[in-house]
């Protein structure tokens, strides 16, 4: 039996009665608007009809446009990304791209690797959270002219744009609280220095409690070697040490802080009648931890809808300038942060 045969643009084109490039126009999303409606709807519906489906390797070979971005993360499995990504897709969507999203760790072989797959398959641009401060993978891309943008990680070279939550104020946010409900010694545990998340809070921590005065023997900070959990609960162990007197503790993201949480019940200690805790990115289910977890909320999906807009703006004008984008974080207090123990 012989192939049925494809249906073209042209085919179509016929069938409606209009010229070939309208209905490229109108199988595109992007472009869909300039083609009036009701002209529009009867192309669509033909389409589906003779189960037409637009060839985008031809297309992106003709116009060098392939309709795809890509989205590089450092650990998937990390609960701050999926809502990033759901702004980024909704963005994406509207203009008719497509986002193809890559777990690349944080093994820089890797990540070089994956840029490179990607380019391989012409993404028309990257979105990073994979970059850490002077990130030689940042530099990597633009040598060779892809446009990127960073997405809650930091950028102040004007290397690419970024858009970021605003460290200082959540770290302001954070140690007002912890010090309005009578904590005088408090502590920090930092994300990995190498990355900007991880040294622009650290700043925001040492500003705040120098702002309230806090002498040296009242406040430290130790840096956790990842955001993970069990990092976290390695990092709280270490503060005990470096901090006899800790009544509170500022955690450099929420699943340090649930780790935290455990090194708190190996040692018997009570949250937060013994030592308060805070996070940070208020991902989901914190709300259901024992005791539900104070945290720094921040607006994720917004992150990830402007990241993604300033990275379109970039592919269609690459003379734009860089810029940097700060989203203003919230606290929210819940279960996990009460006022210290009074000394017998």
């Amino acid at each position: 039996m012989s192939e049925r045969k494809r249906v073209t643009i042209k085919d179509l084109a016929a069938e409606v009665d209009v010229h070939y490039s309208t209905v490229s126009r109108v199988m595109n999303p992007a472009t869909r608007h300039l083609v009036a409606e009701e002209v529009a709807a009867r192309i669509l519906k033909l389409a589906e009809a003779r189960g037409f489906r637009p060839n985008r390797i031809a297309a992106g070979l003709r116009t060098q446009r392939s309709g795809m971005v890509g989205v590089i993360l450092p650990d998937i499995a990390n609960p701050v990304f999926p809502p990033i990504l759901a702004g980024i897709e909704s963005v994406l969507a509207r203009m008719g791209y497509v986002p193809i999203v890559v777990n690349a760790g944080t093994e820089r072989t890797r990540q070089r690797f994956v840029v490179d797959q990607m380019l391989a398959r012409q993404v028309e641009g990257l979105i990073l959270a994979t970059a850490e401060r002077d990130d030689p993978l940042l530099e990597y891309c633009v040598k060779v002219g892809i446009p990127v943008v960073m997405v809650n990680r930091g950028e102040h070279t004007g290397r690419a744009s970024c858009v970021v939550s605003d460290s200082a104020l959540a770290m302001a946010l954070t140690v007002d609280h912890l010090v309005s409900l009578g904590h005088r010694c408090i502590g920090h545990i930092a994300g990995p220095a190498s990355t900007s998340t991880g040294e622009s809070r650290r700043e925001g921590f040492l500003e705040a409690v120098k702002r309230h005065r806090l002498r040296r023997g009242e406040y430290a900070v130790v840096e956790a070697e990842s955001y993970a959990r069990d990092a976290g609960r390695q990092a709280c162990a270490q503060l005990f040490e470096a901090l006899p007197c800790l009544t509170a503790i500022a955690a450099g993201n929420d699943l340090v802080a649930m780790g935290c949480y455990d090194h708190l019940r190996e040692r018997g200690i009570r949250c937060p009648e013994d030592v308060s805790i805070v996070g940070h990115n208020d991902m989901p289910f914190v709300d259901a931890l024992t005791p539900p977890l104070t945290t720094i909320r921040i607006p994720v999906h917004d992150m990830g809808e402007q990241a993604a807009e300033l990275l379109l703006r970039r592919i269609s004008k690459p003379l734009t300038a860089s810029v940097v984008i700060e989203l203003r974080p919230e606290l929210v207090v819940r279960g996990s942060t009460a006022a210290p123990r009074a000394s017998s």
